[in-house]
């Protein structure tokens, strides 16, 4: 499983016979909603109806575990917004070309008061969950768990998420729309350095403001990160193929011209089957949940993930300019809920706070809270904060890397292992348990050498409980 990055021979997956050509919803359990094609079922195809169970047609069968659905499959879809279908047809498409084209002369007032208008519907989307929508992650654990119960083995080992054993991750990223919000970046970064935190920009190259090498230079002396923000951020990237091609040509100049390596689109428009066109690392335009922006979906998940040779890093938090303009809330308290979900499954924390929009007192004091919030988050509970750059880099390190079994156990073999730690996935009580060390392994913290036993010792001393969550139970026939 390349989420958890463990050895090949736990990866016991089959499925159940042909699928269908169509796919539609279906749920794996209470709290995974899935999109693909379903063994000898019709999945629904809305969201919001009453939905197919998988989880108890699953069998475990000598050593292999049956599904009636591709999880590859339902993980791509998801990761790439397949149900979600073609969103920028029909009416919406033509008021959203007037509403572009008359943005620039519209006050941040009038703008929200359209906004408002446009998303009003948004607490009644059922699917992805708001505020945060872990089915991704959620339909992974509940696959480890079926692996160890295939495997017969005590407990799986695998590559832990984040290095040298933090807990979860949180990166800052500040898109600079406007001429003032350029103005105010130098400010903006002093605010960032204060709380020890630090962030990237995304810069729009062309028509907004005009950059200077010395100001893109000054942002990395001062260890922040530049990523490509848009062309022109007038909301009509993906407008056509035609069109996007010949704009990703220059989007990919300007990236190369600023020495960037990641790219997020304005307004966090997407279309990732035209990713390839980009010629970027990473990307950080996909939300995990999108309803308080113009085009719906979300990716479901609170990881980075794949979209061939990009590296998707959700963004998995509210947008300061929707809390306050569409939420009208000045408070930290939707971020700290956020937050606490995404721990939970050891994800990324992804903000995205305007220099535009954080100048007045009322939200500058906001955004200092939520700073001081997350240094609290990485001095109590072990958070790595760092710059998206960073996550790209880890990433595809760990997803380069290999556990090795020898003689004394199993070792991390890769470059960037001296970061790695060893994990351990068991069940206990029916609940699927990570833990990560060994009191046996000492040799653990020395990573690209660590070694971990090969069955758990017995008593709660062995290792370090990381959580341990439910996971609804397989019928009893199917075990």
């Amino acid at each position: 499983m390349r989420y958890y990055r463990c050895p090949g021979a736990y990866e016991r997956f089959g499925v159940k016979g042909a699928l269908p050509p169509t796919s539609g919803y279906f749920r794996f359990g209470n709290t995974s909603i899935c999109y693909g094609s379903y063994h000898r079922q019709k999945p629904s195809f809305r969201s919001l109806e009453s939905l197919q169970d998988a989880l108890p047609e699953v069998s475990i069968e000598d050593g292999m575990v049956f599904l009636p659905f591709n999880p590859a499959q339902v993980i791509s879809n998801l990761g790439r917004e397949a149900y979600v279908g073609e969103w920028r047809s029909g009416p919406m498409s033509a008021l959203s070309r007037l509403y572009y084209w008359l943005r620039p002369a519209l006050p941040v007032n009038v703008r929200r008061h359209l906004q408002m208008l446009y998303l009003k519907d948004w607490k009644r989307l059922s699917f992805p969950s708001w505020p945060v929508d872990c089915s991704v992650d959620n339909l992974m654990e509940r696959l480890m768990l079926l692996s160890i119960r295939a495997s017969g083995a005590d407990r799986i080992p695998f590559i832990w998420f984040w290095p040298r054993g933090s807990s979860s991750c949180a990166i800052m990223t500040h898109d600079v729309e406007t001429r003032a919000g350029f103005d105010y970046c130098p400010a903006m970064m002093d605010v960032d350095d204060s709380f020890g935190i630090k962030a990237s920009f995304q810069i729009i190259p062309e028509e907004r403001y005009q950059t200077r090498p010395e100001f893109l230079e000054e942002i990395r002396r001062r260890g922040f990160e530049i990523c490509v923000h848009d062309l022109n951020h007038d909301g009509h990237l993906y407008k056509n193929r035609d069109q996007f091609l010949d704009r990703a040509a220059k989007i990919n100049a300007y990236g190369k011209e600023f020495g960037a390596e990641g790219f997020r689109a304005a307004v966090l428009y997407r279309k990732q089957v035209w990713y390839d066109a980009l010629k970027f690392s990473y990307d950080m335009s996909v939300p995990n949940v999108a309803h308080l922006d113009p085009q719906r979906g979300g990716c479901c998940t609170v990881m980075p993930y794949f979209l061939n040779e990009i590296l998707e890093i959700p963004v998995t938090t509210v947008q300061d300019y929707s809390l306050f303009n569409i939420l009208r809330d000045y408070s930290i308290s939707l971020w700290k809920q956020q937050t606490k979900i995404v721990m939970e499954k050891h994800g990324c924390m992804s903000f995205i706070v305007h220099p535009d929009y954080v100048q007045h007192p009322r939200q500058l004091s906001v955004y200092k809270e939520l700073l001081k919030y997350l240094n609290q988050l990485r001095r109590d509970n072990g958070v790595w904060i760092t710059v998206p750059g960073e996550v790209n880099r880890w990433w595809r390190q760990r997803a380069a890397m290999r556990l090795v079994e020898t003689e004394l156990g199993w070792r991390i073999e890769g470059e960037g292992a001296e970061r790695a730690r060893i994990a351990w996935a068991s069940e206990e009580d029916g609940h699927l348990a990570l833990s990560l060390g060994n009191s046996q392994s000492s040799p653990l913290a020395t990573g690209a050498f660590a070694v971990a036993s090969r069955r758990a010792p017995n008593g709660p001393a062995a290792s370090q409980p990381i959580h341990s969550r439910s996971v609804e139970d397989i019928a009893p026939e199917s075990r």
